[in-house]
């Protein structure tokens, strides 16, 4: 039998200063190296938040070859592991930004990006007034460790159809980097999305999200039959689990929902 995957998630209370926001990344890497992982994910907009989202954050993006990109690199060399981190990408001649997810390898190399395709027009927030949400092409993913890997954001999670067309395009382990912002049953509704994106495509979730008081915290891992495996609740932390990539496949043959739908998924122009 091979030893079992660990992933690790970290919650952040990421700021606006890049240094500061990649110390602190170093810092959880490290630990979760030590513990075994070799894959650590982190909230969406990792690389720069601030309150409001505005002006500054244009101001703030870079293009994937970026200080902050370079810098995730060197940590991940250096640790010898997969990290997964959201960041603001520049769009060249517009005045928004994209809102990216960027997977680097042991190596360093670059080998999967994903930008936002839902936007966070909900709840009072209007995050289109600065993001452009990501063109709709073929899921990206990226192996790691028996598992094909599926990328989402935050507000994603709220389009069951995100999740399935990542595990209709092979993914076992979809990875949900976040701000989830905090409020009046926010994170009843996280928790419940979490757990049923996992049950219902019986794959594993993990979700990084902000720490309180601006992000809902409880940044967790669910497995394919939607048991909570690993959650940090209000923290500024780093948490580590085993994953197991056979359990995907156990689970099926007991809950086969998938080889029994009927219905797929079709792109939707927006009104």
């Amino acid at each position: 039998m091979t030893e079992s995957p660990t992933i690790a998630v970290m919650q952040l209370a990421p700021g606006t200063e890049e240094e500061a926001n990649l110390a602190q990344i170093a810092k959880f890497v490290t630990l979760a190296a030590e513990r075994g992982a070799s894959l650590v994910v982190a909230p969406e907009y990792s690389s720069y938040f601030s309150i409001p989202l505005g002006a500054d954050w244009v101001a703030a993006a870079q293009t994937l070859d970026g200080t902050f990109v370079a810098g995730l690199a060197r940590v991940a060399r250096g640790a010898g592991i997969h990290i997964v981190a959201g960041m603001l990408e520049k769009v060249e001649g517009s005045a928004r930004i994209h809102n990216t997810l960027v997977v680097l390898d042991p190596a360093g190399e670059l080998v999967a990006s994903y930008r936002k395709q839902h936007l966070y027009d909900a709840f009072g927030a209007q995050e289109s007034d600065w993001i452009v949400p990501g063109e709709i092409t073929a899921p990206e993913t990226f192996e790691w460790a028996g598992f094909t890997v599926g990328l989402q954001t935050c507000y994603d999670l709220r389009f069951p159809e995100t999740t399935r067309r990542l595990v209709d395009a092979g993914a076992t382990l979809v990875l949900v980097p976040s701000e989830w912002v905090a409020g009046p049953g926010k994170v009843h509704h996280w928790r419940t999305l979490i757990t049923a994106r996992a049950i219902e495509n019986t794959v594993y979730v993990a979700a990084a999200d902000h720490a309180p008081p601006v992000g809902a915290g409880n940044s967790m891992v669910v497995d394919p039959a939607g048991l909570e495996i690993l959650t940090i609740e209000s923290a500024v932390d780093v948490a580590t689990v085993d994953l197991d990539p056979e359990l995907v496949e156990r689970t099926r043959v007991t809950n086969p929902s998938l080889a029994n739908r009927r219905f797929g998924v079709v792109k939707r122009d927006p009104r």
